[in-house]
């Protein structure tokens, strides 16, 4: 069956994810979660896709959860929102933080509340100039989820993260861009064309060697020093015995454009 909640295109080696529900500024519910968790699993299988993009339609990226839906309640009559966050977000920051393939998350528009999030846990955030990133939670009275507590502050420190938690206040695409937590920002006019041509740049790359760096980096978190060069000298081996470093060395002495395949 068609998901009814977005689309996914592909287009050469680049696959993209646009949220679609316009009239709800692409609002998540659980049919929205179902659908991209399938539209991920059919990325990372079809081996012609080599980097993902993620966006949304119309004038927002997302407003993240949609608070329209009637929220699940206990046995005594109070709104429950633990289990929504097990069954949907935890998972898909779990899958993007983890993807084995390149994620961009392309702000279109705003990025509110949980959607923030799920931007954050892309590989690569990039973000049309009127866009802005919003924690938005302490305006309805929760905290950030969806692994906002966690990534936020790795990427700018705690005490700036606490700010922009307490504050809710919306974080400019330019502004964000100076904090680190976006890579690049387009005009609006050409925002979908600088995109497309960014992931296609990107998608020509080599796959194995960006699954290997994901690994790297990610571990690193947790890691020492020493751990982390043990783990960089294993991960250099694997990709060092690659078709693609034995092609990225024959192009660099041909002074030609190597031709990766991911292998």
């Amino acid at each position: 069956m068609s998901p009814t909640t977005l689309r996914c295109t592909v287009d050469g080696a680049v696959a993209t994810i646009t949220l679609a529900r316009p009239e709800k500024m692409n609002a998540f519910n659980a049919e929205m979660h179902a659908d991209l968790r399938d539209a991920l699993d059919r990325c990372e299988r079809d081996e012609s896709v080599r980097v993902v993009v993620l966006t949304g339609e119309g004038r927002a990226f997302s407003s993240g959860q949609d608070l329209t839906v009637d929220l699940k309640r206990d046995e005594k009559g109070r709104v429950d929102l633990g289990p929504a966050l097990t069954r949907d977000y935890n998972p898909l920051v779990l899958r993007l933080a983890n993807y084995p393939k390149p994620t961009i998350a392309a702000l279109n528009g705003p990025a509110v509340g949980a959607s923030m999030n799920i931007a954050l846990a892309c590989d690569i955030v990039v973000a049309a100039r009127s866009a802005y990133l919003q924690e938005a939670f302490a305006k309805i009275g929760l905290i950030p989820d969806a692994g906002g507590t966690w990534i936020l502050p790795r990427l700018v420190g705690p005490k700036q993260a606490l700010a922009l938690m307490l504050s809710a206040e919306a974080l400019p695409a330019e502004e964000a861009q100076r904090m680190g937590l976006v890579y690049k920002v387009f005009d609006d006019a050409s925002f979908a064309v600088d995109v497309a041509a960014f992931a296609a740049r990107l998608a020509e790359g080599p796959g194995l060697a960006y699954r290997l760096t994901k690994q790297a980096v990610g571990q690193s978190l947790a890691n020492d020093l020493e751990t982390q060069l043990d783990l960089e000298a294993r991960l250099q081996a694997e990709a060092g015995s690659s078709h693609d470093f034995m092609e990225g060395v024959a192009a660099f002495r041909e002074k030609r454009a190597p031709r990766f395949e991911g292998r």
